[in-house]
């Protein structure tokens, strides 16, 4: 007979980039222990309800909510909104980003603007945000971030995406400090190379076949590995954990 496990029940959590990829499995991970997921989207409200029923459908209950991370007056009126509607904010999940690959050389301050926006400022506005939320969690507010291996490692041809997660790094850490006597834990999942949209749409099948030789485990990580991370991360299990990186990587960074 299968355990129910609903330790998240009573709890409410934010994904940003939660409609879909990781973030969607994220939310149906966090569903099923039995949280209230508010789902963020920045353009695809279809996607976004399609998530919502999905966590519904594992037992959590479900709501949405469009704003761009990178537009901090957004994110301060949305976050206030959710703690009226809701009466709470538990848990944050920052989780929603962009990669544009390209070189050093030829990369564009453009380019480097829209990736810096989304995945640092946009991890920075919705932390600003939800911090006095977070703080009076009935118990103890989590906050998981989810950076990159690339962001430990560096990778040639994501200059940007690379140093926007080596910098959420820093910001989990310093975040971990200052929350840290209220409670609140602050931890990164940094993934490797996991199957999503994102991924199959940068690597050709001559990239895919020499990445599969650097990880000792052989095979792409699935959204799942990440989201069952960052459920335990958002946990009781979890209350002793703060200001540290979990790689979910295959091995491939040890």
């Amino acid at each position: 007979m299968a355990i129910i496990d609903k330790a998240l029940a009573g709890k409410v959590a934010l994904v940003t980039g939660g409609s879909r990829g990781i973030g969607r499995a994220i939310c149906v991970a966090l569903g099923k222990r039995g949280a209230k997921v508010i789902v963020n989207y920045a353009s695809r409200e279809d996607a976004a309800r399609e998530c919502a029923a999905e966590v519904e459908a594992v037992g959590g209950q479900a709501a949405i909510v469009g704003f761009d991370v990178a537009n901090a007056t957004a994110v301060n009126d949305a976050i206030k909104q959710i703690g009226k509607d809701h009466g709470a904010l538990d848990i944050l999940v920052n989780n929603a980003g962009v990669a544009i690959n390209g070189m050093l050389m030829r990369f564009s301050d453009d380019q480097w603007k829209k990736v810096l926006d989304t995945n640092l400022n946009g991890a920075f506005h919705c932390l600003r945000a939800a911090a006095s939320l977070l703080l009076k969690a009935k118990s103890a507010g989590r906050i998981v971030n989810i950076t990159s291996v690339v962001g430990e490692s560096g990778n040639g041809g994501q200059i940007a995406y690379a140093a926007s997660k080596a910098g959420l790094i820093g910001l989990t850490m310093t975040t971990a400090k200052e929350l840290a006597g209220r409670g609140v834990t602050c931890n990164a999942v940094s993934p490797g190379f996991i199957e999503t949209d994102m991924t199959a749409a940068h690597l050709p099948e001559a990239a895919r076949a020499k990445l599969m030789e650097q990880i000792p485990l052989a095979r792409i990580g699935r959204s799942e590995d990440v989201a069952d991370a960052v459920a335990f991360l958002a946990g009781p299990e979890a209350s002793y954990i703060t200001g540290q990186v979990l790689r979910v990587n295959g091995g491939m960074l040890m």
